[in-house]
């Protein structure tokens, strides 16, 4: 009996330090997503900014709120997100915090099929943003062909995946080295991620895609924790490791790929958002939602940081970016000197 309630006893502190935590990110990201939309070059009263949101016609505020802070603040939250949720289902997976897909080439195979997209065929647009997807989607299924010999291996996938990006690195610089000057400022997003321009149209694909491949990923939550303790293991729990593993590959893909189509490859947010849920959660749970809603605050935070606190204004990759490549270099050193490999 005693065991039982000690067993149910820690099993209610856990969920309630997952709710805290869920709940704490929630706020923070609504105070963010206010901030932005109050506060840029000018100040908005928050009365107006909620009558702009009620569809009334607010002089100035309308077109401030409305066409130029709403859809960037959107897209960043969404495309967040899509980012942490996709970043932090592949780290799980593959049990290794550098199984991001920034770092294994996926988001480099759609900015590489854009780049070539706009420099060589000409095109944009939404016939732009397929091209992206299907190439990211082409990038995921060749890197784990490559690195699957009698299974599928996360340390030889990482090698394979940072292989097959650096290739990808030398193809979009001998492109854009051909590119005309015109092309180039719309190419540079494909390289960096930016949520400049931002319209509320490109929010519906982003939501379209959160209900499907998030919500798939969240329903396999359970088998995917699972798989951190090996295939045999869960396999023994009851787990279908091949479908598991085929499904959360699918949809984490699929936010990936949809997400930098309409952003950009905005970077390290895939790869900084799960180890910080999971050293902010603790051994609580899945760390999928929270991942999530930590991605939509680095992107959000980033872009507001490099709207309104630089000398210069910067797009949201080039803040990510700066936040994480001390943090790879950081874990590439801790996994040497405690004399482990990737």
């Amino acid at each position: 009996m005693t065991a039982t309630l000690l067993i149910r006893t820690g099993r209610l502190r856990r969920a309630r330090r997952r709710m805290a935590v869920i709940g704490g990110a929630l706020i923070l990201l609504l105070a963010g997503f206010a901030l932005t939309l109050m506060q840029g070059q000018s100040f908005v009263p928050p009365g107006d900014v909620l009558r702009v949101l009620a569809g009334h016609d607010v002089p100035g505020a309308s077109f401030t709120v409305g066409q130029l802070r709403l859809p960037r603040a959107a897209l960043s939250v969404l495309a967040g997100l899509s980012f942490g949720l996709g970043g932090a289902a592949f780290q799980i997976m593959l049990r290794n915090p550098l199984a991001s897909p920034d770092i294994i080439g996926i988001s480099r195979g759609a900015s590489a099929a854009a780049v070539f997209g706009i420099v060589v065929l000409g095109i944009d647009g939404p016939m732009l943003s397929v091209l992206a997807v299907l190439a990211a989607l082409g990038v995921a299924v060749m890197i784990h062909g490559l690195s699957h010999r009698g299974g599928v291996s996360g340390t030889r996938l990482i090698l394979v995946g940072i292989g097959v990006s650096a290739m990808l690195e030398s193809f979009i610089a001998y492109t854009l080295s051909r590119a005309p000057s015109w092309d180039l400022i719309e190419a540079m997003r494909w390289l960096t991620g930016s949520v400049n321009g931002a319209q509320l149209s490109l929010a519906l694909p982003l939501l379209v895609s959160l209900a499907v491949f998030g919500g798939l990923l969240v329903s396999r939550a359970r088998d995917l924790e699972s798989l951190r303790l090996g295939d045999d293991t869960a396999a023994a729990l009851g787990t279908n490791v091949a479908r598991t593993r085929l499904l959360v590959i699918v949809a984490a893909v699929g936010l990936i790929a949809v997400a930098t189509a309409v952003t950009g490859p905005v970077a390290f947010v895939a790869f900084l958002a799960g180890p910080i849920a999971a050293r902010i959660l603790g051994p609580n749970g899945s760390v999928l939602i929270p991942a999530g809603l930590v991605g939509a605050l680095l992107v959000l935070a980033g872009d507001y940081v490099g709207q309104f606190l630089l000398p210069t204004r910067f797009p949201v990759g080039v803040v990510t970016g700066a936040l994480g490549a001390p943090y790879l270099i950081y874990l590439i050193v801790r996994v040497n000197r405690a004399g482990g490999s990737l």
